[in-house]
């Protein structure tokens, strides 16, 4: 069950992998605003669709004029995604009118929402959601001038709770946040059931638990919080357990409003309380850090190392990764931002590696890969955070299992530079596919790991290590994989490759002490 569970996971992320995460979201809150204003033209939700127009076009012009003004301040390039998907949030939370009052206080709180982007961040990160920030500005605005609106939350209908379910999913498969907001929904609905049960039975009231229940998930909007909002990655720590903290806190709040008076606490401030505590367990890896390109390398035909020297402290653990900025003309569906697994140990910073493939005369090559290949020696970049629990388990008596395909070897040439100058001893079992011999990446580092490494390639690599063994006449499936490392069952399985890999070895990755997948779909 758990194979075949993580077998379809990886199918359906590779396919969600095509596109960057950013153009996913906004394509799915696209798709929810056609489906709000066809909807509206029936009746069945509460905004018509003139003031769902009129209230998108106002968000929309404040939130991209907005960003575009203060990008030019700070010398950054304009990023027309941020500004609509921005907008396209707020338009669901705020109370769309036809009213001038009104559209001047969606106009506030667009405006507030991207400024905060700048004006609440450190190190060159926002450090709140920013359409919650939007939405809390003019709620306390609205509390003196109430003709100005407040945010109302209206997506929070059963006509759409179908839609931001199949549209969320979409975008937390890709971001890899399915469970984080499932601690946050079941959070946020108990506590909520709790709650109304508590305020029937002091009512003196019968209570049904299905009667509670079925409105606080199908006409309320907690579902779209935690897709849309929550989830965002930039405000969210580095670590899986970080983010199960905060996923829970933001839901109890949420499912418990807190009466501060004149307002309450609910979604979007229970969601920026989130967001500050995620600061606080990410503090130093929550800055925008500016690296300098030192040396370009050609470790392998398609394999390209790219060495970097931080400006600024920069700290990760050993099988981490980063996302690296490469701001360029006309990007692609892919965006301009991606994911690296970084390379070196931290025993190396300030300098700092990534690898990537890019294969020679490719007519499939991506803007990002066009745009960073002509990055030369000074040039800097910008790596937006830093996350990850590719990690291996603290005890470094616990067997290990690695299985690389290509690229994704990157992760563990970390881990085991960093064992190696930490002077740690691992029993460690390397699986490393290559398309050919020529492809294995990292030979020398690899081998003064000193772990055995079993190696599935279409061709005979030459002058092999004593300890490395080419796994002859062996296909690397699942029950390839068993044969060659026949104690599995001891190990535990980590795993980096494309997710169609991770897919096929399932069967046999299931029966490992613990599974950790790196999956990722190229670029």
């Amino acid at each position: 069950m758990i194979g075949t569970f993580t077998s379809l996971w990886n199918r359906v992320f590779a396919v969600l992998g095509r596109v960057s995460m950013y153009r996913l979201a906004l394509l799915a809150l696209g798709v929810l605003s056609v489906l709000a204003l066809i909807a509206s033209v029936f009746g069945l939700v509460a905004p018509t669709p003139g003031e769902l127009l009129v209230t998108a076009v106002v968000l929309t012009v404040v939130c991209a004029g907005v960003d575009a003004a203060a990008q030019a301040v700070v010398r950054l390039p304009w990023r027309l995604e941020s500004s609509l998907i921005t907008a396209a949030i707020l338009l669901f939370v705020l109370r769309p009118t036809l009213d001038p009052a009104g559209l001047a206080g969606i106009a506030l709180a667009g405006a507030a929402a991207s400024l905060s982007k700048y004006v609440l961040a450190w190190r060159g990160r926002h450090i709140f959601n920013p359409a919650a920030v939007g939405a809390t500005v003019l709620t306390v605005v609205a509390v003196a001038v109430p003709s100005l609106g407040a945010s109302s939350w209206w997506v929070g209908t059963p006509v759409l709770a179908g839609p931001v379910i199949l549209l969320g999913l979409a975008v937390l498969v890709r971001t890899e946040k399915v469970r984080v907001i499932a601690v946050f929904v079941v959070a946020a609905v108990a506590v909520g059931v709790l709650r109304t049960s508590a305020q029937y039975q002091a009512a003196g009231l019968p209570v049904q638990i299905g009667d509670v229940l079925w409105p606080l998930l199908w006409s309320s909007p907690i579902l779209f919080l935690g897709a849309f909002m929550l989830s965002e990655p930039l405000t969210l720590p580095p670590r899986r357990w970080q983010q199960f903290t905060v996923a829970g806190l933001v839901g109890v709040l949420v499912g418990w409003p807190i009466d501060l008076g004149a307002i309450s606490l609910g979604q979007e401030r229970a969601l920026l309380i989130g967001n500050l505590l995620a600061f606080v367990f990410a503090f130093s890896a929550r800055s925008a850090v500016k690296l300098a390109l030192e040396s370009r390398v050609l470790l392998t035909p398609t394999v390209h190392l790219l060495t970097f020297r931080a400006r600024r402290r920069l700290a990760f653990i050993p099988g981490q990764y980063l996302e690296l900025d490469v701001p360029h003309r006309h990007p692609d569906a892919r965006g301009t931002r991606r994911e690296f697994s970084i390379a070196s140990a931290p025993e190396d910073l300030p300098l700092l590696s990534v690898a990537f493939r890019e294969v020679p005369g490719a007519k499939s090559q991506s803007s990002y890969k066009k745009a960073l290949a002509q990055i030369s020696t000074g040039d800097a970049l910008a790596v937006t955070g830093v996350w990850g629990d590719f990690v291996l388990p603290k005890k470094p008596t616990s067997a290990v299992l690695m299985v690389a395909a290509g690229i994704g070897i990157t992760p563990f040439v970390s881990q085991l530079r960093h064992a190696r100058l930490a002077g740690e001893d691992r029993d460690v079992v390397l699986v490393y596919v290559a398309a050919e011999a020529a492809e294995l990446a990292f030979r020398e580092e690899l081998e003064a790991s000193g772990v055995p490494v079993v190696v599935f390639t279409r061709d005979q690599p030459r002058d092999l290590p004593r300890h490395w063994l080419w796994a002859r006449g062996v296909r690397l499936d699942a029950e390839g994989l068993l044969q060659v490392v026949p104690d599995i069952a001891a190990r535990h399985a980590y795993i980096s490759g494309p997710a169609g890999l991770i897919a096929d070895l399932a069967p046999a990755l299931e029966r490992a002490r613990s599974i950790t997948t790196d999956a990722f779909s190229g670029y």
